[in-house]
């Protein structure tokens, strides 16, 4: 099995059972995931920002207003962090301080670089579109050279990554087993409802299946 090798930054330390290093589940939570926060700092204040992003391979991409600071900064070179986090379950303890989260979640480091190359550019904005409805990107109207100008794309090696993943029911101290009070796991997951359609939407356009959704996860 393919596994990304830890280093001093991404070597989970606490809890280490939980960390995972295997390629085949790292991918399957940031495929999963729809938003990453990306941590960096400039001039010494430190940011996290909430983004979407797409994953190629060992690779992912950012992408936003080319006025964006965050995206200005990235490109200059500036260290940066990316997390996803997938919430599975509460786990509900008899005691309050083993109360915890069944979670999935990415940790990413390193230095993105601004994707200059017109095709890479090109296929990483479907990859966007394609990671949160697959196949959108081939029914829709493509970029303008406009809106492909004003729009940065940063790619982010997957070198040093991790994942760590809590699984499984309360761990309680032994003596509070014997305690009157319910405990267990309240199981979470992302669903889809009914798609909404635009107000503008002209008569006889089939609705959205929303259970073209299903395959991301497939």
């Amino acid at each position: 099995m393919e596994t990304y090798t830890p280093t001093e930054r991404t070597q989970v330390k606490r809890l280490a059972k939980r960390g995972v290093y295997d390629h085949a589940r790292v991918h399957a939570i940031l495929d999963e995931g729809f938003i990453c926060h990306v941590g960096f700092a400039v001039d010494g204040q430190p940011y996290v920002i909430p983004t979407g992003y797409a994953r190629a391979g060992d690779r992912l991409y950012l992408h936003g207003s080319a006025a964006s600071r965050m995206l200005r900064a990235l490109g200059q070179g500036a260290q940066l962090c990316v997390t996803v986090t997938l919430v599975d379950g509460l786990v509900l303890a008899r005691s309050a301080f083993h109360h915890s989260m069944n979670y999935r979640s990415v940790v990413v480091l390193g230095q993105a670089r601004v994707v200059t190359d017109p095709e890479e550019k090109t296929a990483a904005l479907s990859r966007f579109t394609n990671h949160v409805v697959p196949g959108r990107w081939e029914e829709v109207r493509q970029p303008t050279e406009q809106e492909l100008k004003s729009t940065t794309v940063l790619a982010l090696e997957l070198d040093e990554v991790s994942a760590k993943v809590r699984t499984g029911g309360p761990i309680d101290d032994e003596e509070d087993y014997a305690l009157p009070i319910w405990a267990g796991v309240v199981p979470l997951r992302v669903e889809a409802d009914d798609p909404l359609p635009d107000a503008r939407l002209p008569e006889g356009i089939p609705p959205f299946d929303r259970r073209r959704l299903a395959s991301r996860q497939s």
